[in-house]
């Protein structure tokens, strides 16, 4: 008897061959494919779903959106799990990373454009037979959960002045559908940071405890670093190193090692973490904050 994972590869699918009749598979928060569960249900698992119940809640907007035959436009990583797993749910999709991709579906639903171009822009990021001529009449706004929630509203709102000033006030609403569906813990997060960020001229540096490959950790650097901040983001203590050097993810996923990043003296340091990062984990990491000062003082007095 053993646990073993089944991690996706670097274009987002998994080998399931060593997954036998009567095994036991977790699914995880951020839900699995609809063509994942069929085969796992095939092969006679026994299926425990931990699904969040805000990425349930993205999939019932995305079902929202089949019904009125509307393509869903989703804010998210097209390789991310969840992301795949709500792409599935669509029976018409197109996966936007940013505003810039937003911006760049919006312009060819005003203005049109190069067919092939947009095609090949999105290759990896839409469903199969998607006709950017046909299947961007009418759209419907969701997101991975864990995405920037304040990117996600603004795409919103620019689909929604899209389609207004192609179809008019009077049926925008026949042309757009939008649902709120941040998950909670990441939103009190960011709003947590924005609300430190009010007050940063007091902060001096910005410490984010999480994994490296967490999407709502990740945004939480960001946000910091766009207020113009330093941020450092570790996924455990032991990044914090005795000789006072960090090892930290940066925000391009970079993986760098800072000698002494802690200024000399007093500090007030912003503290925060990822959505599911245990208390243990932050805990830790202030510690080994405390232990290196504890340790400047001890040199200053001795």
């Amino acid at each position: 008897m053993g646990i073993n994972f089944v991690p996706a590869e670097e274009d987002g699918t998994k080998d399931w061959s060593n997954v036998k009749e009567g095994d036991v598979v977790i699914l995880p928060a951020f839900g699995a494919s609809l063509q994942e569960m069929q085969l796992l249900d095939e092969k006679g698992c026994r299926i425990v779903d931990t699904t969040c119940p805000w990425v349930s809640k993205v999939w019932n907007a995305v079902d929202a959106h089949r019904k009125k035959d509307m393509t869903s436009v989703i804010h998210g990583k097209w390789k991310h799990e969840e992301s795949v797993a709500t792409a599935s749910m669509a029976d018409d999709y197109v996966i936007v990373l940013n505003m810039e991709e937003a911006k760049y579906v919006s312009n060819y639903i005003l203005n049109g454009g190069d067919k092939q171009e947009f095609l090949a822009k999105f290759k990896n990021a839409m469903s199969e037979g998607f006709d950017p001529d046909v299947h961007l009449k009418k759209v419907g706004i969701a997101n991975q959960t864990t995405m920037y929630k304040d990117e996600t509203a603004a795409i919103a709102k620019l689909f929604e002045r899209t389609m207004m000033k192609k179809y008019g006030p009077q049926k925008v609403n026949d042309h757009f559908m939008s649902m709120d569906t941040i998950c909670d813990a990441t939103q009190e997060r960011q709003d947590a940071v924005q609300l430190m960020l009010e007050k940063k001229d007091e902060i001096d540096l910005f410490l984010v405890v999480g994994g490296w490959d967490s999407s709502n950790t990740a945004h939480l650097l960001e946000i910091i670093e766009m207020n113009g901040k330093t941020g450092y983001h570790v996924d455990m203590a032991d990044r914090i190193k005795e000789d006072g050097s960090i090892e930290h993810r940066k925000v391009d996923g970079t993986i760098e090692t800072k000698k002494d990043f802690l200024p000399k003296g007093k500090l007030t340091i912003g503290v925060t973490s990822g959505a599911s990062t245990p208390d243990k984990y932050l805990e830790d990491s202030i510690e080994r904050i405390f232990l290196l000062k504890a340790l400047e003082r001890d040199a200053v007095s001795a």
